[in-house]
C-alpha cells in the first residue's frame, strides 16, 4: 500500500472513534441518567486520551513526508489532517484529557446551575475550565494571539480582527434598523395561549420532513440546548418544548435540521475522511440559518405554518397568515439569544464574542463576568437582565469549553445572506413550493452547492464558489431592511 492508503485507513479508524465519542456526548445530554455524570466524565477523558494518542502518532509524519496526492481531492486530505496533526501535537495528552474530563462534568453542573438560577455553582468551574483553555491556546498560539488559536477550531483562516472589523460594519445599520421598528406605529400581535408538549414535536417533526430530514438516518429528541450530532449515516437532532412558545420549538427544529441536513448531504465517499463533515462553524451556521430563516420564516412557508397550526391547536389569536408571518417575525427585545430575532441576534453575538475574549486574555475574571454581562446588556438592548438563567448561565458553550465558537454564528448569518440571494436568482420556483410545505428546491440548491463538498475547500472559498461572490454583510443587511421594513411599515 503506498504512505496516503497506509495514512487513510489509520484516518479511518479515527474518524471512527471520534464519532463514538460524539455519541456519548449526545446521549449524555438526551437519555443519560443523572447520576452518571462522573462515570461519564471519565468515560469521555479515556475516550479523548485514545483519540489524542491517535492524532500524535508519529507514524502519521512520516506519511505525510512521503505521501504523494493524485488529485485535488487527496491534496485536501492531506493539507487537513496534517494541519490538524501539528495543532494536536502541541497539546499535552494530559491537558486534553484534563479538558474532556473536566467539561463534561461541567456541562452537568452548569444545566444545574442554570435549573436554579446560581451562577455561584456553576463560575468555580467555569474558571476551572478557563484556566484549560488559556493553556490550551498558549500551547496552540506558539506566541500568536491566544483568541484566534482557539477560532482556528471552528473557522480556519480567520482572525478576531477580520470578526471584529465585520462586525463593526454591521453594528450601526443593526442597531438604527432596530430603533426603527421599536418606534414603529404597526406592532405585530403576539402568539398567546396553551400549546401541548406532544402536538408541538408532531408539528416540529412535520415541519423536518417539509425541510427533508432522513428519518432513516436521524432521530429527534429533547435537550435543553437544542443541537445536532453526528455525520455520514446517523445525524441526530435535539429541540426543547415551552408550552406557551410553540415557535422556540418549531424553529429550533428547522434549524437543527439545517446543520444535520448538511452532514447527511456530504458527498459519501468522503465518510470516514476529514472531507466528511462541515468545513467551519461559519458554514454549518449558514446552513441552519438559511434553513430556519429566509426560507422557514419567510412569507412562503409561514403561510403553511399558519394552516397546520390553526388546525393542530383548533384556532390561534392571530386572525389570517399575513399576520401571522408578522407575529412569526416579530421584533421583542427579549433575554435569550436562540429565541432573538433575526434583527438583534447578531447584537446576542457581538455581546459573547467581546466577552469571551476578554475572558481567554485575561482582561476580565469570571468573579466579574456576571455584573459584565448584565452591564452590556443593558447598554446593547436597554433592558435590564432578569435572572441570571436569561443571562450569563443560558448557554451550554463555555461550560464545555467552546471559546471562540459563538462569532461563528454571526458569520453564519453573513454567508446565509450571500446564499440567499444567489438561491433565490437560481431556484425561482422555491416561494412557491415553500408556501406549499416543500422546501425541497431550495434543500437541493444548497446540498449541491454547499453541503455535498464537505471539507473539500476552505469556507471561504465555499461561500464564493456557491454565489459567485465576494462574502460581505451587506446582502444579509439589504434583506433585514426589506424584509422588516415592509412588516414594520417603515
Amino acid at each position: 500500500m503506498s504512505a496516503f492508503n497506509d495514512l487513510l485507513a489509520f484516518q479511518r479508524q479515527t474518524e471512527a472513534l471520534s464519532s463514538v465519542a460524539e455519541r456519548l456526548g449526545w446521549d449524555q445530554e438526551t437519555v443519560m441518567p443523572r447520576g452518571a455524570t462522573e462515570q461519564r466524565a471519565e468515560e469521555i477523558g479515556a475516550m479523548e486520551e485514545v483519540l489524542h494518542e491517535r492524532r500524535t502518532d508519529p507514524r502519521i509524519g512520516e506519511w505525510l513526508s512521503v505521501a504523494e496526492p493524485e488529485n485535488e481531492v487527496e491534496a485536501r486530505i492531506l493539507q487537513l489532517i496534517d494541519r490538524d496533526y501539528t495543532r494536536t501535537n502541541r497539546i499535552p495528552a494530559r491537558l486534553a484529557a484534563e479538558l474532556a474530563r473536566v467539561t463534561s462534568r461541567a456541562q452537568g453542573i452548569w444545566a444545574e446551575a442554570r435549573a436554579n438560577d446560581a451562577p455561584q455553582d456553576f463560575l468555580p468551574t467555569l474558571d476551572q475550565v478557563l484556566m484549560l483553555k488559556r493553556e490550551e491556546a498558549a500551547a496552540l498560539a506558539d506566541g500568536g494571539d491566544l483568541y484566534d488559536a482557539l477560532l482556528e477550531d471552528y473557522e480556519p483562516d480567520t482572525t478576531a480582527a477580520e470578526i471584529a472589523r465585520v462586525f463593526d460594519a454591521m453594528r450601526p445599520r443593526l442597531v438604527a434598523l432596530r430603533d426603527d421598528i421599536m418606534g414603529a406605529d404597526r406592532q405585530p400581535q403576539p402568539l398567546t395561549g396553551h400549546f401541548p408538549q406532544e402536538t408541538q414535536l408532531r408539528l416540529a417533526r412535520a415541519c423536518a420532513g417539509a425541510f427533508g430530514y432522513d428519518w432513516s438516518r436521524g432521530r429527534m429528541d429533547i435537550a435543553v440546548h437544542p443541537f445536532s450530532s453526528g455525520r455520514w449515516q446517523d445525524s441526530r437532532i435535539t429541540t426543547r418544548v415551552v408550552e406557551t412558545d410553540p415557535f422556540n420549538c418549531i424553529y429550533s427544529t428547522i434549524h437543527e435540521v439545517g446543520h444535520s441536513s448538511y452532514e447527511l448531504g456530504i458527498d459519501p465517499d468522503y465518510a470516514f475522511t476529514p472531507l466528511g463533515r462541515g468545513v467551519s462553524m461559519g458554514v454549518h451556521e449558514s446552513q441552519s440559518r438559511i434553513y430556519e430563516n429566509q426560507m422557514g420564516r419567510g412569507r412562503a412557508f409561514t403561510g403553511w405554518l399558519f394552516n397546520r397550526m390553526s388546525d393542530a391547536f383548533d384556532g390561534l389569536n392571530i386572525a389570517n397568515a399575513d399576520d401571522f408571518y408578522a407575529t412569526v417575525n416579530r421584533v421583542t427585545p427579549g433575554f435569550i439569544r436562540t429565541e432573538a430575532d433575526e434583527v438583534q441576534y447578531n447584537l446576542h453575538i457581538m455581546l459573547r464574542f467581546d466577552l469571551e475574549r476578554d475572558l481567554i486574555s485575561g482582561r476580565l475574571d469570571t468573579d466579574d463576568l456576571v455584573e459584565a454581562w448584565n452591564s452590556r446588556f443593558q447598554k446593547d438592548f436597554g433592558v435590564a437582565v432578569d435572572r441570571p438563567a436569561h443571562g450569563v448561565l443560558q448557554d451550554v458553550h463555555w461550560s464545555v469549553g467552546l471559546f471562540g465558537y459563538f462569532p461563528t454564528y454571526a458569520l453564519g448569518n453573513v454567508y446565509a445572506g450571500c446564499l440567499n440571494a444567489a438561491m433565490r436568482k437560481n431556484v425561482p420556483d422555491l416561494a412557491q413550493a415553500l408556501a406549499e410545505g416543500d422546501a425541497a428546491p431550495g434543500v437541493e440548491w444548497l446540498r449541491e452547492n454547499v453541503q455535498r463538498h464537505g471539507g473539500l475547500l476552505p469556507p471561504r472559498d465555499l461561500i464564493e464558489q456557491a454565489t459567485g461572490a465576494a462574502i460581505s454583510p451587506d446582502p444579509l443587511l439589504d434583506y433585514l431592511e426589506e424584509k422588516f421594513g415592509a412588516i414594520y411599515g417603515l
